[in-house]
């Protein structure tokens, strides 16, 4: 049975032949996305500046641009004939020994070479009884050096810059970037269409009505949908299958004509009614089956090759609700990450913290385990965390209760109280 850690690498490792061979980037379609619509979508294009940032040399506070060549020491005076706004600037001739009143953002005249800070002046001083329409001497209480509080032409961005590269996994910074840089559009890669599938005689779509004690409702289904929700990905539903070999067939192999990627919930195990397996093994092939975590043993990973193009890849999810989350988070949502192009540093990282045991844990040795807890901030800003005593997979109100899980290691046994253990936020606190 393979561990967490090596299906991880297994995954990782075969979605990068499919993104160099099976599916290559550098031949996937290409969408022009509106810049309010593109945030977590991947960038298919690399983005210059046309122009420098800032355009001009700008004043970095409020105070006086001064001529070059004027004498900047304490006590010096200087003349004011002039002001430069931000949106307006000065367009006078400047002499050594003069100089124009600026505000934050503000043109610095070409002529100028430094600006004084107001408060370094004797401003305040004379300030009410100024006429601002009339030239003015204002007296430096402190020396100031050359280029001070300017913000030079282009010493952010140069025109010709690469900003964002291609593999960027567009967030609200970036939208900040481009809005300054005037781009209203961008390239982004053609959304991956990711099918989901749910099965079981026993499932229900959550609106209709339970007409037997041995129905349920489907929850793995929208849990799935809503832990995808960030994703830049298309996603096709194709409601519950019931228990019956061809027609579970006939599902699949109309998902691997339509999908990129298609995830399963349920029928994955070794029951007398779960086909999911037997499918994939005749449409393609099963790489991993079972993996040391609990909950989520019965993990599938395969791919669907068949009579298609490119191989679709494959994630048989348990039919418990926790088993879902826990393999979506630790194994498709990375996967779906790196398949849609998104560069190394821009695929979400797991967070994973430190945090004081408050209750005794029991486990068993032989299985890596996710356990749900509560983590809180302590004094002087200490995480602890608090596992629920019974941790059965099928408790659904303890996941809702949760906050985070407490990851156990496969060689770990029963942890006391006031041990230090790995937790791992769950993301949508955070996000």
């Amino acid at each position: 049975m393979i561990t967490m850690e090596e299906l991880q690498s297994a995954i990782k490792l075969r979605v990068e032949k499919y993104n160099n061979k099976d599916f290559p980037l550098d031949k996937r379609a290409i969408n022009t996305c509106e810049l309010l619509d593109s945030q977590n979508q991947i960038l298919a294009q690399d983005i210059k500046s046309f122009f420098d940032v800032p355009r001009q040399n700008l004043s970095a506070m409020d105070g006086y641009a001064i001529a070059q060549g004027s004498v900047i020491s304490t006590d010096s005076t200087i003349e004011i004939i002039g002001e430069s706004q931000a949106g307006s600037a000065f367009t006078g001739e400047l002499a050594a020994g003069q100089g124009v009143r600026i505000f934050t953002g503000a043109v610095v005249p070409d002529s100028c070479d430094t600006v004084i800070m107001q408060e370094n002046t004797n401003f305040a001083e004379i300030k009410d009884t100024l006429d601002k329409s009339q030239p003015y001497a204002i007296t430096l209480s402190q020396t100031a050096q050359i280029d001070s509080n300017i913000r030079k032409q282009g010493e952010e961005i140069e025109s010709g810059e690469a900003v964002l590269n291609v593999g960027k996994r567009i967030n609200p910074a970036d939208i900040s970037l481009l809005a300054n840089l005037g781009i209203s559009q961008v390239k982004v890669f053609e959304p991956l269409i990711v099918g989901v599938l749910a099965t079981g005689d026993e499932l229900v779509a959550v609106g209709d009505e339970l007409t037997s004690l041995a129905q349920i409702y489907n929850s793995n289904t929208p849990t799935l949908k809503t832990l995808l929700t960030d994703l830049p990905i298309t996603i096709r539903d194709y409601g519950i299958i019931p228990d019956d070999l061809d027609k579970t067939t006939s599902a699949v192999n109309q998902a691997m004509q339509d999908c990129d990627v298609l995830i399963s919930t349920a029928g994955v195990s070794v029951g007398d009614y779960d086909f999911l397996t037997t499918v994939i093994e005749q449409l393609g092939q099963i790489n991993h089956y079972k993996v040391a975590m609990k909950p989520g043993k019965p993990f599938v990973f395969g791919e669907l090759t068949k009579n298609v193009d490119k191989p679709v890849l494959y994630f048989g999810l348990p039919g418990n609700p926790l088993s879902t989350v826990v393999g979506t988070l630790q194994f498709v949502i990375p996967a779906l990450w790196q398949m849609s192009g998104a560069s190394l540093s821009e695929q979400p990282m797991q967070l994973n913290v430190k945090a004081t045991l408050t209750n005794d844990i029991r486990k068993s040795v032989g299985r890596k385990d996710f356990q749900r807890g509560v983590l809180t901030q302590g004094e002087a800003g200490r995480y602890q965390v608090e596992c629920f005593s019974s941790q059965q997979s099928h408790r659904i109100k303890q996941l809702s209760r949760a906050n985070c899980f407490i990851v156990l290691d496969k060689d770990s046994g029963n942890v006391a109280a006031g041990n230090t253990v790995t937790v791992q936020p769950f993301p949508w606190l955070h996000s």
